[in-house]
């Protein structure tokens, strides 16, 4: 399995041979392929002859074969963005990733909310207080897994990963006063292997997430993408209904009686009137990038 690429190096760990530093083979290339972090691969002579087939991959971060995607917001300092949240939670569903949510800096901001949201959604939610983190809880969840450590810039992914691994040292920092944002402290994707058994990457954070970065969602596909739907569907009275606006929607009922997050059906909403104005040939443009 491939643990790191940097600078056209991939870097693989082997049973028999430790820790093997590798190029790769430059029918990719041509082919428009390239081997991910996470992959699983055959290497000859000292080179990366196959790429065997992935179960998923995000490109970025560059990824592939996640199992669990460990989505880490901040309380305050930045502010939370719960439509960010979102897509890459609809994301995470649609390519069979299992997210979960961890929430930094609780001991400055008020979150109890936000958490309970989620919580209710389905999720495992887990907070991250100095003195109070439930770090084994969260081990507990990423053993024998690959794991990612997604969010944006500044929430804190490095500082998690540092106290969840002691001896690691990732590079941390302060948020900017000017931007209100964190600054890009992770240059590369590199997995680290656990002490109960799997792996996790820390990978570099965003400022902002659009969709056609991480794999265009099918307006019809899009409802399976919000777990807690999952009941409602097929109950509709119309069976093209959008979820959106329709009379005798379940989905819509669960809104207004409070079984559905307001909050949650209205990202999906947003993604909905976005995943309908791309066009079939932009969706096979991005699937051969």
């Amino acid at each position: 399995m491939i643990q790191k690429a940097l600078s056209g190096f991939y870097y693989i760990k082997t049973e028999e041979h430790g820790l093997l530093e590798c190029k790769a083979k430059g029918i990719f290339r041509k082919e428009g392929r390239s081997p991910l972090v996470g992959d699983r691969v055959a290497v000859e002579n000292g080179v990366v002859a196959e790429i065997f087939p992935r179960k998923n991959e995000i490109l970025r971060p560059p990824v592939a074969n996640i199992d669990l995607a460990v989505m880490v917001v901040s309380a305050t300092q930045p502010e939370p963005n719960l439509l960010i949240l979102d897509k890459l939670i609809a994301v995470c569903e649609w390519k069979k990733i299992e997210p979960v949510l961890v929430f930094t800096k609780s001991d400055l901001a008020d979150c109890r909310e936000i958490r309970e949201l989620y919580a209710k959604a389905g999720f495992s939610v887990f907070t991250s207080v100095p003195g109070q983190t439930d770090y084994q809880g969260l081990l507990e969840c990423m053993k024998n897994k690959l794991s990612v450590f997604i969010g944006n810039s500044g929430v804190g992914k490095s500082t998690l990963m540092n106290s969840l691994l002691p001896g690691l040292h990732l590079a941390t920092a302060q948020i900017s006063d000017k931007l209100g944002r964190g600054r890009h402290t992770t240059r590369h994707v590199e997995l680290y292997e656990l002490p109960q058994g799997g792996f996790v990457a820390d990978t570099p954070g965003f400022s902002s997430v659009e969709m056609d970065k991480y794999g265009n969602i099918r307006p019809e596909e899009l409802p399976g993408c919000f777990r807690e739907f999952s009941e409602y569907l097929g109950q509709c009275r119309f069976q093209d209904c959008s979820h959106r606006v329709e009379k005798g929607c379940a989905v819509l009922e669960a809104v207004r009686d409070g079984r559905i997050s307001k909050s949650r059906h209205e990202s999906y909403c947003q993604m909905a009137e976005d995943a309908a104005k791309i066009k079939e040939w932009e969706r096979k443009e991005e699937r051969r990038r």
